[in-house]
């Protein structure tokens, strides 16, 4: 097994991961190992594993890939597969996830910004403290630029599900499209009454697949710019999950293209987040919680 002894259990407003420090690079783990740590039954559960490593050790990455991160004076690097053993560009949620685990392992500041390489470049992660009403040990994660496709040009099913809903394409590294439902152009039920079990299909295709969130605005307070809607996620290479960071980016800026407002409470089942987007960038701010560590035992 490439796995450490010990590993910890984390989420991010229910976004959950399995998490483990790797200072040498011994430890990057195969697609099985990440299926069986990551299934809820025979495993330890997890919406996706995250090894937090040098970029040198990563060994999918380019040589330039691994430049542009040093350049970014990152030093550490968030190795993030999802829970079918894929790869993974970005994960918002993991990355506030990671880094109170870095904090707590000695390589992360608990008082300064740290910056985080991923696939999708360097985010960069500002401790906030306990912030209502958002939770404790509150991260504001600047994700970095943002791309809109043309709006509402894909359509979106979900098998066993009546109707159907348009969808905007949002790239955050990552592909999302994102439905706003309960309005005149969707025929699906209400936000709560989905079933995301079942993977949404989007038509036109995209051919990297992509994560599809559903999305209802439920006020929009003019005086202070701030907007609240509720969200639900189908990831993909993970299914339904309580929460997705790089999607609720997506929702915000889709958001904010259909009425003008920068700025969204977003609540998810895991919590309730803050989206802030303007043209160059956006910017995620949650909660981050260590659940466990957990010794693995060898046969």
């Amino acid at each position: 097994m490439s796995l450490p002894q010990r590993i910890t259990k984390t989420h991010a407003t229910g976004n959950d991961f399995v998490v483990y420090l790797d200072k040498t690079g011994d430890f990057e783990p195969t697609a099985d190992e990440i299926r069986f740590l990551c299934d809820r039954h025979f495993g330890i559960g997890g919406d996706g594993l995250i090894r937090l490593t040098k970029p040198e050790f990563v060994s999918d990455l380019s040589d330039e890939q691994i430049m542009a991160v040093q350049a970014g004076d990152a030093e550490w690097f968030m190795d993030y597969r999802n829970a079918d053993g894929s790869l993974a560009e970005m994960c918002g949620n993991g990355t506030r996830a990671i880094t109170l685990f870095a904090q707590r392992e000695g390589v992360a500041d608990s008082t300064e910004p740290f910056r985080l390489g991923t696939r999708a470049g360097v985010k960069i992660l500002t401790p906030r403290g306990n912030v209502k009403p958002y939770g404790a040990n509150v991260f504001q994660v600047e994700m970095g630029e943002w791309k809109i496709g043309e709006t509402d040009a894909y359509e979106v099913t979900i098998p066993g599900n009546d109707g159907s809903a348009r969808g905007t394409f949002v790239d955050m590294g990552n592909p999302h499209v994102v439905a706003v439902i309960e309005d005149a152009f969707s025929t699906l039920p209400v936000v709560e009454d989905l079933d995301l079990v079942t993977k949404p299909v989007v038509n036109p295709t995209i051919e990297s697949d992509q994560n599809v969130e559903f999305v209802r605005i439920d006020d929009i307070d003019h005086n202070t710019a701030v907007g609240e809607a509720t969200m639900r996620v189908n990831e993909r290479g993970c299914g339904e999950t309580l929460s997705c960071g790089t999607g609720l980016c997506a929702t915000g800026i889709v958001l904010r293209a259909k009425t003008g407002i920068s700025h969204w409470d977003i609540t998810v089942r895991g919590g309730t987040l803050r989206v802030d987007v303007t043209d160059e960038d956006v910017k995620l701010t949650g909660s981050a919680t260590l659940v466990a560590d957990i010794d693995l035992l060898r046969s």
